[in-house]
């Protein structure tokens, strides 16, 4: 292992551990097993003054049991009614496995509104925070009992992502049921060869982790790799290995060199920049030339009315928005302080033209350098 990579390990304090459905469900239920090891290892790592937040899949294999179905239903009531089931059904056994530990568990369930909205934002933060000061182990998963598109997460790889952002987690690692990421699916390529460092997520990385589906979960290796750049742009490294290996956390944190390894950026966004930038869903997409691209990504400067060449979307005053080049390579997000039917009618314009069009002008700038995140890779 280098020894940056092995330093990181070293220093983690705060650790997020996600782990998916391919990992802890067996014959459309639980695997008490896995369930088992996984919290046994949690408490080893608390033992060792490490704060561990865990993020876990199976509730809806749990309910599936339970209940007595045959499968997965495919209509939302009764994927919301089933994970209901199974929510208290998993909870239960950590519960079981943490205690053999002596370690308490807390319950969180969260949807996407919770997080896109920042008094709840950092309430929730807050009482992850408070639960690590007593010793006690959040367990974190989607409210899919409430579920609807609007304010889902999506996948719990994205909810992990997130769950680290929130908290200002030192490593993110990602538990699956095959061994990191892979040139191919491993599961059906003998010659898939595992790639165990990543710097830049390329186009080749995301080409690679679109040809490995996920089994069970609604996730995948590609909604693995979105979650390692959402945390690696804010300076937090990423690690996908495989959760059925015996003592996979302690191999990791032992300086052993498993799985696919997601080197961090060295320049960290703040936490409202991060807030910005991958917790709130953006409304709608400004275009800018290449000029406002330099000042912004290079210069660090706000955007400007006389940068914009197109709008796209229909948003208020204080959306997030999107702002891209014209190859439409995103560049990031930011607040604006117009709405877009202002945006239209100021955009090309001077900041001193900005009255003489709108009959007001609250701001120089459509969006304010502190209020703007920048994620484009190259960055």
């Amino acid at each position: 292992m280098n020894d940056n990579r092995k330093l990181i390990f070293n220093s983690a304090r705060r650790v997020v551990v996600k782990v998916g459905s391919n990992v802890l469900t067996e014959d459309q239920g639980l695997n008490l097993k896995a369930i088992r090891s996984v919290s046994r290892q949690i408490c080893r790592l608390i033992d060792g003054e490490r704060e561990v937040i865990l993020v876990s899949s199976g509730a809806m294999a749990s309910g599936i049991k339970k209940i007595g179905l045959d499968k997965r239903p495919d209509e939302i009531p009764k994927r919301q009614a089933v994970a209901a089931v199974g929510q208290a059904g998993l909870i239960m056994e950590y519960e079981k496995a943490f205690a053999r530990d002596h370690k308490q568990v807390a319950q969180i369930l969260l949807t996407g509104d919770d997080l896109n909205n920042r008094k709840r934002y950092l309430n929730a933060r807050n009482a992850i925070l408070m639960l690590l000061s007593w010793y006690v182990v959040p367990i974190v998963n989607e409210n899919d009992t409430v579920m609807i598109e609007e304010i889902q997460f999506g996948d719990n790889d994205n909810l992990a992502a997130m769950i680290t952002l929130l908290t200002d987690a030192d490593i993110l690692i990602n538990l699956t049921d095959i061994d990191g990421l892979h040139t191919k699916d491993p599961r059906t390529n003998p010659d898939a060869e595992l790639i165990p460092v990543v710097s830049t997520i390329s186009k080749d990385i995301i080409r690679f982790a679109g040809e490995i589906p996920g089994a069970l979960g609604t996730g995948g290796m590609l909604s693995k790799i979105k979650a390692a750049r959402k945390v690696t742009a804010a300076g937090i490294p990423m690690v996908i290995a495989n959760g059925n290996k015996p003592d996979i956390l302690k191999k990791l944190f032992s300086a052993e060199e498993f799985g696919t390894f997601f080197v961090p950026k060295t320049k960290k966004l703040k936490s409202r920049k991060c807030w910005i930038a991958f917790t709130l869903k953006p409304k709608g997409v400004l275009m800018v030339d290449d000029g406002a691209a330099a000042a912004i990504t290079n210069r660090g400067k706000s955007l400007l009315p006389s940068g914009i060449v197109g709008v796209e979307g229909d948003f208020g005053v204080g959306a997030p928005v999107e702002f891209k080049k014209g190859d439409h390579e995103t560049l990031g997000t930011g607040l604006v302080n117009y709405s877009s039917t202002d945006i239209r009618k100021i955009m090309g314009l001077k900041s001193n033209q900005i009255k003489k069009r709108l009959g007001y002008k609250l701001y120089d700038y459509v969006i304010h350098r502190d209020n703007l995140a920048i994620t484009a890779e190259n960055n």
